[in-house]
């Protein structure tokens, strides 16, 4: 089991806690990422692009011109697919981009991401950020001071409102109720921080 340093919101240490080895200690597993990664992003693809057959555009009913006798080549409809304005051949239609990922895959690559994250010394434990009130300003004085400075995801308690109001609006922040953590959110940054209540969900969770 690896030990990690706990800080308050100046940066100082006020505690060690000790973390899961099945959670944090695993071998990251790059192809369980890369496939999680890849589904999480496909369904967020709306999948609204439409185009008309030659069957649903309007019009085109009557036969432009005589079967024979005009010299020019037989034609039934001025909406079939050469036509300008006329349907569109094999086009895209409304549709789910949505891949189907096993359970354990995907926890196997949250463990593989949180993994990645400590040997990187990417990863940072708040005891707690304790905001009596919603404040931008203090949270932003939080993160100077864990010397978080550049793109940063914060995981928090699912009913630590005071905290998620406070990070939504910091620029670079992305911060996350534990409940909703996943693969992408927890590589998309430099610097991942986790609270004291977040870290012991997420274990109970992954381990």
């Amino acid at each position: 089991m690896a030990s990690i340093e706990v800080k308050d919101t100046s940066g100082k240490k006020v505690k060690s806690a000790t973390l899961s080895a099945d959670v944090f200690g695993v071998t990251p597993n790059m192809h369980a990422m890369h496939e999680v990664v890849r589904a999480q992003r496909a369904a967020w693809r709306s999948g609204t692009s439409s185009t008309l057959t030659r069957g649903q555009v309007r019009g085109g009913g009557k036969k432009p011109f005589r079967q024979k006798g005009t010299g020019r080549a037989r034609q039934g409809s001025i909406r079939s697919p050469h036509y300008t304005g006329g349907g569109v051949v094999f086009g895209p239609h409304p549709r789910s981009y949505a891949l189907k990922i096993p359970n354990k895959v995907v926890k196997l690559a949250m463990r593989s991401a949180l993994s990645a994250k400590l040997a990187d010394k990417e990863l940072i434990i708040v005891d707690s950020f304790g905001f009596e009130k919603p404040s931008t300003k203090q949270a932003a004085a939080a993160l100077k001071a864990l010397g978080c400075d550049h793109r940063t995801t914060v995981v928090i308690a699912d009913d630590d409102v005071n905290a998620y109001l406070s990070l939504r609006n910091l620029e670079r922040v992305n911060v996350i109720p534990v409940a909703e953590a996943n693969t992408y959110e927890l590589i998309d940054n430099k610097a991942l921080i986790f609270t004291m209540d977040a870290l012991k969900r997420i274990e109970e969770v992954l381990a």
